[in-house]
């Protein structure tokens, strides 16, 4: 495997390492050119303490002294990437790269770290959230930062859009007053784990467009009422509005049939499918091209483990987000979906 990794990644700049080691080291431009391609996923095994400081952007964090490193590695990594992976000076990633290795990932090490990193100039980010970065069609990125729960912002070609932001989820809080303020802001429907006025209202300036349902709407005061069915073009944002409601006896009161949405946005040809609080509905069948899915999995509200992975094989999205799941063990999703095609991302939606 050292010799395939090794002539697949050579144009990167990338050294094999010696010994019985089965990964191979970049130094920090070989890394840098790496991390761009979409075939890439960013590891970074430090502490969350350490991450929050100051990381990579891109990065998922997974601390490589933990005794569940590998469990939460297989859910959170796709054995299809390359795992580019990090430390503060190299030592405890190479541990790591060697761990993930020997379950079939193929890895490379930073050498030098992130120590390496910031002495070469390389910019760091102190978001404290769990950030995933995509390309449009013509090259404009788009972040998607994992807040909490439902909540979802994302950065697109200068624009921010906040997706059900909540200040406060349990013990969990989101302080909306040090992000941007927010020029499209959606909300599925009124529940409070999706529908916070407080965080409206921190996240609004004159120029934000709302996009809510009718109930939320009425609630609220004001807004672009969308209904299920409904497709608008917010400038060159395309907007769908979809339907999300519960199917199962004994579960249709939490979301009626009619009330609640889910939205597709098109963001220069990327096309996202934010479910809402949904089960696996037929009218999942008539959505496709989709690039990027968030769908639901928390039982009884929303879909069931089994719901969730049908539902995918239905929308056939390119990378999907389990997020709404709550205590839901979702770690089993991605190798139920491993022969689909579809590229499964965990991330701490809790």
């Amino acid at each position: 495997m050292k010799k395939i990794i090794t002539c697949l990644l050579a144009m990167f700049g990338l050294t094999t390492a010696c010994g019985q080691q089965s990964y191979v080291n970049a130094d920090v431009n070989g890394f840098a050119e790496l991390i761009s391609r979409p075939d890439v996923v960013l590891l970074d095994v430090r502490t969350a303490e350490e991450f929050a400081e100051g990381h990579i952007a891109g990065a998922v964090n997974i601390d490589q002294a933990q005794g569940d490193f590998i469990q939460k590695a297989k859910a959170a990594l796709s054995p299809d990437k390359t795992v580019a992976v990090y430390c503060r000076s190299g030592r405890r990633s190479a541990n790591a790269a060697n761990r993930l290795a020997a379950e079939g990932y193929k890895c490379v090490n930073l050498e030098g770290g992130i120590l390496a990193w910031k002495e070469a100039d390389k910019a760091v980010s102190t978001d404290a959230y769990e950030v995933d970065v995509f390309q449009t069609k013509s090259g404009k990125q788009v972040k998607f930062h994992a807040l909490v729960h439902a909540s979802i912002r994302i950065e697109f070609d200068g624009r921010e859009i906040e997706i059900d932001p909540v200040t406060k989820l349990g013990n969990k809080f989101v302080n909306y007053s040090a992000m941007p303020k927010a020029d499209f802001l959606f909300i599925t429907h009124e529940h409070g784990d999706h529908f916070d006025k407080e965080a409206i209202r921190i996240l609004s300036k004159d120029a934000t467009k709302l996009v809510m349902n009718k109930r939320c709407a009425e609630m609220y005061g004001s807004g672009l009422t969308m209904e299920n069915g409904q497709t608008y073009l917010l400038d060159d944002i395309k907007v769908e509005a979809v339907p999300a409601y519960n199917t199962t006896e004994g579960r249709q009161r939490f979301h009626p049939q009619g009330r609640d949405n889910g939205y597709i946005l098109t963001l220069d040809g990327l096309r996202i499918y934010i479910a809402g609080d949904t089960e696996d509905i037929p009218e999942m069948a008539s959505i496709k091209n989709i690039d990027i899915a968030f769908l639901p999995c928390n039982q009884p509200y929303t879909m069931t483990p089994e719901q969730l992975v049908k539902a995918a094989k239905t929308i056939k999205p390119k990378v999907l987000f389990p997020y709404h799941y709550g205590q839901t063990d979702v770690s089993g999703i991605p190798s139920q979906l491993k022969e689909s095609g579809i590229e499964v991302r965990i991330r701490h939606y809790e």
